[in-house]
């Protein structure tokens, strides 16, 4: 492991089993979709529906987002099969560091590097920012102390696996929402919404569920699809 995670990994480890308040909150965080997905999907919702000059701009953006969404989680997908396997801190004896999950509550086996988690919601929060910039750093700065850094904490992942799903979720989204691009992506699916209201809406019910849930049954499906093949 390099300096830059032992140095961090270490710091945030020596809070653990100290405050007993601490310890909850922070697993809270990584296991309720309510603290986790819930609140960044809500702004996408915000943005869909809030009054405005721009309506046709503001959907476009939440189009590109989820967009930019589904494409870092497919990326994040095959850079864990691809790339060298790395496994997880809290599954590393050699690290002598004690988290607050233990080796066998991580029943997932793929490799820590990226984190989807940081790559998605990092995405998302992108994605709000372009609409709206004060909410939207309010909302990556939530996305990276409190999602990101919670995974660290407990032992899911390394500083570097967040920081680089991060930066891909970001530069994925920033890139996704310009405007050359991001008209084009979104026109199909605000012609249909126009046409089918009803029927898009469930669809955009169904998304958001599987977003909030990082499509969890889906992603561990296709992962041991992959490891089959």
């Amino acid at each position: 492991m390099n300096e830059f995670d032992t140095t961090i990994i270490q710091f945030l480890n020596q809070f653990s089993f100290r405050w007993p308040f601490l310890d909850r909150a922070v697993l809270a965080m990584t296991q309720f979709y309510m603290l986790r997905g819930v609140p960044m999907i809500a702004l996408l919702w915000w943005i869909w529906f809030r009054d405005g000059e721009d309506k046709k701009r503001d959907r476009e953006i939440v189009v590109a987002t989820i967009v930019a969404g589904f494409c870092v989680l497919v990326l994040g997908r095959f850079m864990a099969h691809w790339l060298p396997f790395r496994a997880r801190p809290l599954a590393d004896p050699e690290l002598g560091l004690r988290f607050l999950l233990g080796s066998e509550d991580n029943v997932r086996t793929w490799s820590s590097f990226p984190s989807d988690h940081a790559m998605l919601w990092c995405a998302v929060a992108t994605g709000v920012m372009v609409a709206s910039r004060r909410i939207g750093m309010l909302a990556l700065a939530y996305a990276v102390l409190f999602i990101c850094m919670a995974r660290v904490f407990v032992g899911l992942h390394y500083p570097t696996d967040v920081l680089g799903g991060a930066i891909m979720g970001v530069l994925t989204c920033l890139l996704l929402t310009q405007t050359r691009y991001r008209e084009p992506i979104a026109s199909p699916f605000l012609n249909f919404s126009e046409r089918h209201q009803g029927l898009f809406h469930v669809g955009m019910f169904l998304l958001s569920f599987g977003l909030v849930t990082n499509f969890d049954e889906i992603r561990t499906v296709t992962s041991s699809l992959m490891k089959i093949s």
